[in-house]
């Protein structure tokens, strides 16, 4: 790769006209200059093609007339540029002004193919939002470090399970060698399966801690428990599972899959989402025999079932000690979690 590579960054959006001038403006003002802007809009219907033809002409519109999920958008403007780097950008995002410039030369120091932000609270930029990602064997994703105050192991470059797609860089070879986000997913969950489609073929992620993304969160949806929310995640977690699990990996995981969908279950009744829950059941089942092909599909170059296990049961180890940190930070027990890795990590 060339010493000064062009980046594609790729900003899907919807109804976002608001959040997108102070992203945008973060981004003219980088310190590394060598990028093209691709904003996908999803069906705005508050003038946000509009404010762009105006207000940025420079950059790139690629525009749908209806909403057309995350998946679509970000797969749109991935194939909208050319250059051998991608950083994908939540619209509800701010960067700090080395934040391309440490990504990019991350990807020019290391192999990996994909490279992890710093997501920091935007409202509390001294709390974590998430450093790099990480996965749950029941069918789900966790940042590292959420709610967590920034610091300590959060300054160190490591590698980890994959990058939250609201702020990740990867090599565009990354994706001719997994494919792009699929599409069935329409929002949530999708990098969680991507993530784990890259681990399945061995491919590592990055964590930069020094580039760093100040995050909104759960500002187009307007809040993190909603009936869409819980619909489409408690779907999208049973296509993650049907998706990537072999037969034995499936039964080898059964009891942490039984614990966390219980889990979830019980998270859905005490927020009175019940029935979207069912709602997100039910939409599983006319998928199920398209789930199962694209298993089979995806199987070429994938790792044994043993390397596979330990990689997911690695990074659940990463997700328990990163809640246990938090809560004992919090003043609470930790009885439960203890229990949980004893009996299951």
């Amino acid at each position: 790769m060339e010493a000064d590579p062009f980046v594609d960054i790729v900003i899907p959006t919807w109804n976002g006209r608001e959040l997108l001038e102070p992203c945008l403006k973060s981004i003219v003002g980088q310190s590394y200059k060598r990028f093209q802007i691709t904003v996908v809009d999803n069906g705005s219907t508050d003038g946000t093609v509009s404010f762009l033809q105006e207000e940025f002409p420079d950059v790139q519109v690629v525009s749908f007339p209806v909403n057309t999920g995350f998946s679509v958008a970000v797969n749109a403007g991935i194939q909208a540029g050319t250059h051998p780097l991608i950083f994908l950008l939540n619209n509800d995002t701010e960067l700090a002004p080395d934040c391309l410039e440490q990504l990019v030369d991350a990807s020019l120091l290391n192999s990996h193919q994909f490279f992890a932000a710093k997501m920091l609270s935007f409202q509390n930029r001294t709390l974590l939002d998430g450093a790099g990602d990480s996965y749950l064997r029941g069918g789900a994703g966790y940042r590292l470090g959420t709610m967590e105050p920034d610091g300590g192991v959060y300054d160190e470059q490591r590698e980890v399970f994959g990058a939250c797609a609201g702020a990740a860089l990867y090599r565009r070879s990354f994706f001719e060698i997994v494919g792009r986000f699929d599409e069935d997913f329409f929002a949530y969950l999708e990098d969680v399966d991507l993530n784990l489609r890259a681990n399945r073929r061995g491919l590592r992620c990055l964590f930069v801690p020094g580039a760093r993304v100040y995050h909104v969160g759960s500002a187009t949806t307007g809040s993190k428990i909603n009936s869409v929310t819980v619909r489409l995640s408690t779907r999208n977690s049973f296509f993650v599972l049907l998706k990537n699990y072999s037969p034995k990996v499936f039964f080898r995981f059964l009891p942490a899959i039984v614990v966390y969908q219980v889990c979830w279950l019980l998270f859905c009744l005490k927020r009175k989402q019940f029935a979207a829950y069912l709602q997100g059941l039910a939409a599983v089942i006319p998928f199920l025999a398209k789930l199962r092909t694209k298993y089979r599909a995806s199987r070429e170059n994938e790792l044994s079932t043993i390397d596979t296990a330990a990689i997911l049961a690695k990074a659940e180890r990463e997700v328990v000690d990163s809640i246990m940190r938090r809560r004992r930070d919090a003043g609470k027990n930790n009885l439960l979690l203890k229990w949980y890795g004893k009996l299951f990590l």
